[in-house]
């Protein structure tokens, strides 16, 4: 699985807004100019994030764009949705096969509890559990808590030297 460079922008820009030491909004063309990416890009990716909720835009000459909410509310998970899209990681095409016939072709009185039914993929059970592990990562992990992250690298890096 592969994340599109949408989602990279969006979680580095979204770094940037909540590391921003200001008290006010950034531009977009500071933003753009931070992540190396082109104003026009960014700024669709920007709109997604605010149509979501995650980011505000500030209009006019002084404009741009502050963080909806505090730091640690914005998961990654929520980004990546948001970027990506909500869609499953992973849809078994091979539940009608004669493979998957075989696999779960059992006798009534060897049938395992919970185990797999007639209708039910042996391999996607497995990978919903591969995406269930991954959700749950990305809901524990933060704007905040990976700026809080750095801060502590940053903070023993000094006290080394």
């Amino acid at each position: 699985m592969q994340f599109s460079k949408s989602t990279d922008y969006a979680l580095h820009a979204l770094m940037h807004l909540a590391y921003s030491e200001r008290s006010h909004n950034i531009g977009i063309k500071e933003l753009s100019a931070m992540l190396s990416v082109s104003e026009s890009y960014l700024s669709k990716i920007m709109s997604k994030l605010r149509q979501d909720g995650i980011v505000h835009a500030v209009p006019g000459v002084k404009g741009g764009y502050e963080l909806a909410r505090p730091a640690g509310e914005i998961t990654f998970l929520e980004v990546i949705q948001t970027i990506e899209g909500r869609q499953r990681m992973f849809d078994c095409s091979n539940v009608n096969s004669q493979q998957h016939q075989l696999l779960t072709e059992v006798k009534d009185d060897e049938r395992i509890p919970n185990g797999p039914g007639k209708d039910e993929c042996v391999v996607k059970k497995v990978m919903d559990g591969a995406e269930q592990h991954l959700h749950q990562y990305l809901k524990d992990h933060t704007i905040q808590t990976v700026l809080d992250a750095v801060a502590k690298n940053c903070h023993n890096k000094a006290n080394k030297k």
